[in-house]
C-alpha cells in the first residue's frame, strides 16, 4: 500500500485548473496532454461538466481534487456522452479525493486498465433514488490491480461500487448507501471487500457469477470486517437489470459465485434475508451460455454476528412472499435454495469435500435449505450437514506496474 501512495504523490508537471462554469474542456485538454509521471490538480470548488471527461492509454498519472466535497463536479443535464470520468487502456491512474455527481450513465468507468487506484472519491446521484439514475458509480471492469479505499457511493440504480471482470481487487473502507447493489463483485478473482460499511441499499453486498461475459467466472472474493446493516431500500432498478430480482431486505447474497468466504461482519437489521446462497436458477431467468456455470460451490460462512429486530420479511418479492408464510416473522439469518450439481455430489448426494458449503460459528446464524430444487417440498432447517470447515482464501496481490 505504501507504493500506492508513493505514485499518488509521483513527481511530475503539476497542472491546475482555475475555477469555471464549464470545466470539462479544460479538465479535457489536461487528460489528453498528460504524461507519465504528471499530477493533473483539480482546486476547490463546485464545477459543472457539460459532457464526458475521458482519459485514454495513460500511464501513471494522478488526478487530484482538494478533498471529497470540496472539489465537486456535476455532470447533471449533460450534452455529450453518458459517463463522468472515462478511462481506458491506461496503466497506474490515481482519482483521489474529489466528489462526482449526476452522470446520465456511470460516474466512473474504467476499462481494460492495469493499476487503478480510487481514494477519497465520493460518486453520487443527488435527490431521491430512481431508476433513471446511472447504473454503476465507480465501475472498474476487465481490469488488474484495482484499489478503491475511502470512497463513498450514493444512489445508483444498479450498483454503487461495482468490479467485474476484474483480477486483484480491493474495496476498503468505503460506504456505499441508497444503491440497488452497495457493493458487488462479479465474475472476478482475488477480491477483497473489507472494513466497509453497506446500508440502506436494496442489497448491502453481491457476489455474482454472471452468464454471457468474456470472463466466465470469479473465485477467491473475501468478504470481512463490514458493516451490513438497514438494507431495507426499494428497489428500483430498471426492469431487466441483473439486480433487478435482489428482494429488498438483502444483507449479502452469493449468486453463482464459487470460492467466497464471507467472516466477522456484523450483518444488522437486513428484514428479508441476512445473507444468501443461491444459484442462478433462482433469477428464473434463461441460460443461452453453454459454458456458464450456475451453481454456487466451496463457500464458507464463519464468525460473523447476525441480528434483526422481529418484524416481517419486506414483502415485495415473491420469495420474500414465501418465506413469510414458511416462518413468518422467525426468518432465519442464512439462507441456501439447495439446488446441488449433481456432478459434484458424493454417494451421499452432498457436496464433496473440494465443493462443500461450510457454515460455522456464526453468532445467530439460524439457517435454512429451501429445496427449492424439489418446490420446497423438503425444507430444512438442520444446520448441521453444513457445519464443516473450508481452508481460508488466499489475499489479493496488488502490485504497481513500473514498466
Amino acid at each position: 500500500m505504501k507504493r500506492l501512495l508513493l505514485l499518488a504523490f509521483a513527481l511530475g508537471t503539476l497542472y491546475s485548473l482555475q475555477a469555471q462554469k464549464d470545466i470539462r474542456k479544460e479538465l479535457q485538454t489536461k487528460f489528453i496532454m498528460a504524461e507519465a509521471g504528471d499530477t493533473i490538480h483539480i482546486p476547490a470548488g463546485n464545477f459543472v461538466s457539460s459532457g464526458a471527461i475521458s482519459m485514454d492509454e495513460k500511464k501513471k498519472v494522478v488526478v487530484k481534487g482538494a478533498g471529497m466535497d470540496k472539489t465537486t463536479i456535476s455532470f447533471k443535464g449533460q450534452t455529450d456522452g453518458a459517463e463522468g470520468f472515462r478511462i481506458d487502456n491506461s496503466k497506474d491512474i490515481v482519482l483521489m479525493g474529489m466528489t462526482l455527481q449526476d452522470a446520465k450513465g456511470d460516474l466512473i468507468k474504467v476499462m481494460n486498465t492495469t493499476g487503478i487506484f480510487m481514494f477519497d472519491v465520493k460518486v453520487e446521484w443527488t435527490g431521491k433514488p430512481k431508476k433513471t439514475n446511472g447504473a454503476y458509480g465507480f465501475y472498474p471492469v476487465s481490469c488488474t490491480n484495482v484499489v478503491i479505499d475511502g470512497c463513498v457511493a450514493i444512489g445508483a440504480s444498479d450498483a454503487g461500487i461495482y468490479v467485474g471482470q476484474s483480477h486483484n481487487i480491493v474495496v476498503m473502507n468505503s460506504v456505499a448507501h441508497h444503491n440497488v447493489a452497495g457493493i458487488e463483485i462479479e465474475n472476478s478473482t482475488m477480491a477483497d471487500v473489507r472494513n466497509c460499511e453497506a446500508y440502506e441499499n436494496t442489497g448491502g453486498l453481491l457476489v455474482f457469477d454472471l452468464p454471457d461475459l468474456p470472463k466466465k467466472a470469479g473465485g477467491n472474493v473475501r468478504l470481512y470486517n463490514n458493516k451490513v446493516h438497514d438494507n431495507n431500500y426499494k428497489n428500483f432498478a430498471p426492469k431487466g437489470n441483473s439486480v433487478a430480482f435482489v428482494p429488498p431486505g438483502t444483507g449479502i447474497i452469493i449468486l453463482a459465485a464459487s470460492n467466497v468466504e464471507v467472516y466477522n461482519n456484523e450483518i444488522i437489521n437486513n428484514q428479508s434475508f441476512s445473507t444468501s446462497i443461491v444459484s442462478y436458477y433462482m433469477t428464473e431467468r434463461p441460460i443461452n451460455d453453454k459454458e456458464y456455470y450456475p451453481y454456487p460451490t466451496a463457500i464458507y460462512i464463519h464468525d460473523n454476528t447476525f441480528e434483526r429486530e422481529n418484524t416481517k420479511p419486506i414483502l415485495k418479492h415473491k420469495l420474500s412472499l414465501l418465506t413469510f408464510k414458511m416462518f413468518k416473522k422467525n426468518q432465519p439469518h442464512i439462507w441456501y435454495d439447495g439446488i446441488l450439481d449433481k456432478d459434484k455430489t458424493g454417494k451421499d448426494g452432498l457436496y464433496t469435500s473440494e465443493h462443500q458449503i461450510c457454515v460455522r460459528n456464526n453468532k445467530n446464524g439460524s439457517f435454512v435449505n429451501l429445496d427449492a430444487e424439489n418446490n420446497f417440498k423438503n425444507t430444512s432447517q438442520d444446520a448441521s450437514i453444513y457445519d464443516c470447515e473450508r481452508n481460508s482464501l488466499s489475499a489479493p496481490e496488488i502490485s504497481v506496474i513500473n514498466d
